[in-house]
């Protein structure tokens, strides 16, 4: 442990670092590590180690394999379309109680999503939009003035990162996400209820078609013999 570290700074740095090669599938779903390795790795102790490790396992995103090993979290598809599932709902919500607020009050929440989504230049960075796209879906939320449907949404969101970052590595998503997002903000300004809603379950409908494929194309290619195309 680096002079002057506190364990719970290290042990932090290891969590970023072990979640992030799960995030960029460094570490595939099934795939066995141990507790040294990562030390080695990470030049530290195996107790702040342990320590990520069992942060990312209350998470969800690694389990103990043996006693001082431990799995990356197998793919479960149904878990995440769950999620989805989840996430309609909530948002759906959101977006009634939006449209049901005054004019102006709703005009004053959505501001700043108007600003960058529909008023601002767009952004061809597939990484920098899927980090606005989750600002956009949270601040609806948010909006919607239910603190705990927005703990719960945040929530929800970081357990689907691991997936969903994966619909803005194709460009054709990211125009759509701008187009479907604009749309969207203009039917709850309009206060067109079911035509919100109605674009926001496509939106996210499809943004769960395209992970699932990229994802299962993603591991295929994973378990192909090095030099494989």
């Amino acid at each position: 442990m680096p002079a002057g570290k506190r364990p719970e700074g290290l042990a932090e740095r290891i969590y970023r670092a072990v979640k992030n090669d799960i995030f960029t599938f460094r570490l595939m779903p099934g795939d066995r590590f141990s507790e040294s390795e990562v030390a080695e790795r990470m030049s530290a102790s195996r107790t702040p180690v342990r320590q990520a490790l069992h942060w990312l396992a209350h998470e969800g995103y690694v389990e103990v394999w043996s006693r001082s090993g431990w799995q990356v979290r197998p793919f479960d598809f149904n878990y995440f379309e769950e999620l989805y599932d989840f996430r309609i709902v909530l948002e759906r919500e959101a977006v009634k109680r939006l449209c049901t607020m005054p004019p102006a009050a709703c005009a004053a929440h959505l501001a700043a999503l108007v600003a960058f989504w529909i008023d601002a230049p767009r952004l061809d960075d597939g990484m920098a939009v899927s980090r606005e796209d989750e600002g956009f879906h949270s601040q609806l939320v948010a909006a919607a003035g239910n603190s705990e449907m927005a703990r719960v949404h945040v929530e929800l969101t970081e357990k689907m990162r691991i997936i969903r970052h994966l619909d803005f590595t194709r460009e054709d998503r990211v125009a759509a996400t701008y187009d479907e997002h604009a749309r969207i903000l203009q039917a709850i300004l309009g206060q067109q209820t079911e035509e919100a809603q109605r674009i926001l379950t496509g939106h996210i409908s499809r943004s769960k078609a395209v992970v699932r494929k990229i994802t299962l194309h993603r591991l295929q290619q994973s378990r192909l013999p090095p030099g494989s195309s």
